[in-house]
């Protein structure tokens, strides 16, 4: 029921452009990019890692969708909580 149909996946570096607009706080959410080197973010904003699998790794539809529904179900709980926590 959320809308998406202006939304896209974006590179970093485009928040690291002239003119991009400034960020309070950085949230990663892919379990492989704990791991990673994460980049000079502008104006050096908190940066929070939420591990989460790949939903689009799991194979089969059913499995996927239901695997798309957890990882959303986990990030609105984490966001609601952080939102209460401000």
């Amino acid at each position: 029921g959320i809308a998406t149909e202006d939304l896209t996946s974006k590179s970093w570096d485009v928040f690291a452009t002239a003119g991009a607009p400034p960020m309070d706080r950085i949230i990663t959410v892919c379990d492989n990019a704990a791991g990673e080197a994460c980049p000079i973010w502008p104006g050096r904003p908190a940066i929070d890692h939420w591990g989460l699998p790949d939903p689009a790794a799991v194979e089969g539809e059913a499995e996927c969708r239901a695997a798309f529904a957890r990882t959303y179900e986990d990030l609105d709980a984490r966001i609601a909580e952080m939102v209460a926590g401000s």
